[in-house]
């Protein structure tokens, strides 16, 4: 069954990015003209995404006014935390507002370009519980590693380090809502440390590579190199 409905992560506090965008949130920091959330929205859009429910804590109200001054044909709604719940409480209260068995789940300040039809199909054929879409790196301490065995379920998580080469998990998730929903966590949880790394081998978690253009803006050099891309895709 093809993803119809996604969860966008957009309360994140953006520490590290105030001093090259300090009064908003993340998704919101301006790349080439346009709010960044702009261009993550308008890819999901075009990919089948029908309806977007955004995680929001910070600044909320400023995510909300961006929301509304959109075109009426994109379908949203919020689900605000009103205490910091982590991500993987974020997603969770979220995931109350989704209707279908699975959800696609993303981050509001990254952008990897999927197929999301390729994922919908992988997830589905592999009767996952989630299913992550990595992104092949080369040269790089930013990120952890993970591992796939050969049915493309996770083998293991490996911890940031510099790697000459590996697969990074792109914060794109394709989550079976209902099973997730039965999981037991506190209020406040990690999706990536608490759920990930702990259940990858004791649920059906699997991993899709996609090797697509990935920017995460949550530290100023990415921040900058994303205005560079942007300006030059565009002009392109």
């Amino acid at each position: 069954m093809a993803i119809k409905e996604a969860i966008i992560l957009a309360g994140g506090l953006g520490t590290r990015l105030r001093e090259s965008v300090p009064d908003l949130p993340k998704c919101l920091a301006p790349v080439a003209g346009k709010p960044f959330l702009h261009y993550v929205i308008d890819h999901f859009k075009k990919q089948g995404i029908g309806k977007f429910i955004f995680a929001t804590g910070y600044k909320s109200e400023m995510i909300e006014t961006y929301l509304k001054s959109l075109s009426k044909d994109i379908s949203w709604e919020l689900s605000v935390e009103r205490t910091p719940l982590g991500t993987g409480g974020a997603i969770k209260l979220a995931c109350s507002r989704i209707r279908d068995q699975s959800a696609l789940v993303l981050n509001g300040d990254t952008f990897f370009g999927i197929d999301l039809g390729k994922l919908s199909a992988f997830h589905g054929e592999s009767a996952a519980d989630c299913t992550l879409s990595l992104k092949p790196m080369r040269d790089f301490d930013r990120y952890g590693a993970v591992a796939l065995n050969s049915d493309g379920s996770i083998k293991s998580f490996f911890e940031k380090k510099f790697y000459q080469n590996g697969l990074i998990n792109g914060g794109i998730y394709a989550l079976r809502v209902d099973a997730f929903l039965k999981e037991v966590f506190p209020a406040a949880f990690s999706f990536e440390k608490d759920y990930l790394e702990q259940f990858f081998n004791k649920r059906r978690i699997f991993g899709l590579v996609q090797d697509q253009y990935f920017i995460d803006i949550g530290i100023p050099a990415d921040y900058d190199r994303a205005q560079a891309e942007w300006k030059q895709l565009i002009h392109n």
